[in-house]
């Protein structure tokens, strides 16, 4: 994860703290409100995991019930959470681009195309 997170340091001007925050919340959301794949996505990606017990989010929505939430809690609230964390749109888009990104590396492309599909907006992101 440190290196997803140099990254995003280096492309946005982020200090280590805020990118570290920013890349929680990500794999939280993803966590708590992706479908079934994000489960791989989780194992394959080095230092999500981790994350995710750092938060004490071990539990994970129904898929049906994370896909309603998506536009109010879901990412909206992962939105509303980055932006309190003091990022603007163009870092969010990049911390995005750049999660994305590191996740095909480690996880493959399939998978992460298909949690992409289940979420209505995100490829404006990536």
């Amino acid at each position: 994860m440190d290196e997803l997170i140099d990254r995003i340091v280096e492309k946005t001007g982020l200090d280590r703290a805020t990118a570290k925050k920013a890349v929680s919340i990500i794999v939280t959301f993803l966590n708590r409100d992706g479908p079934p794949e994000t489960k791989e996505l989780i194992n394959q990606v080095p230092g999500a995991e981790h994350m995710i017990e750092e938060k004490g989010e071990t539990g994970r929505s129904s898929f049906l019930g994370g896909l309603g939430g998506l536009m109010g809690g879901g990412a909206m609230g992962a939105f509303n959470d980055l932006t309190a964390a003091g990022l603007d749109m163009s870092q969010i888009q990049v911390v995005v681009r750049q999660f994305v990104g590191y996740a095909r590396e480690h996880a493959g492309d399939e998978v992460v195309d298909q949690i992409i599909q289940k979420f209505p907006g995100l490829s404006q992101f990536v």
